[in-house]
């Protein structure tokens, strides 16, 4: 069986002061067979250390937030065996998984912001 992913190009652009933050998402598609690794590219740029997201979607559905990096520990680890790693040498925050299943089709956002929003976890901002 095939899987088909589907990455939209999501961005959460905010400015804040003088800080001005993009993401981008290279790939269009991605196909995977069951159980297959997979990986999801997003690049992002910021000028203020950034909060980076991956939110997912599924047909006639609204987002969910499928996991979020606000400091610390650079390796994000989420349930459904979705990872992502912050890489702060190449701006670069991709979501990878080991195993994919037909039930991980869907639409896929990574974003990005100076600050933290209420539904991604509480109103933190970073002056």
């Amino acid at each position: 069986m095939t899987l088909v992913f589907t990455l939209m190009l999501g961005v959460l652009l905010f400015l804040r002061g003088t800080g001005a933050q993009s993401v981008t998402q290279p790939d269009v598609h991605i196909t995977v067979s069951e159980g297959a690794s997979l990986e999801l590219r997003c690049r992002y740029s910021s000028s203020l250390p950034p909060y980076l997201f991956w939110y997912m979607q599924y047909p006639n559905q609204g987002l969910q937030l499928l996991l979020k990096y606000t400091s610390g520990n650079s390796r994000v680890s989420v349930i459904k065996g979705f990872e992502a790693e912050l890489n702060r040498s190449d701006t670069s925050f991709h979501l990878r998984k080991s195993s994919g299943h037909w039930s991980d089709s869907a639409k896929y956002f990574c974003a990005v912001s100076d600050t933290v929003p209420a539904t991604a976890g509480g109103a933190e901002h970073k002056p």
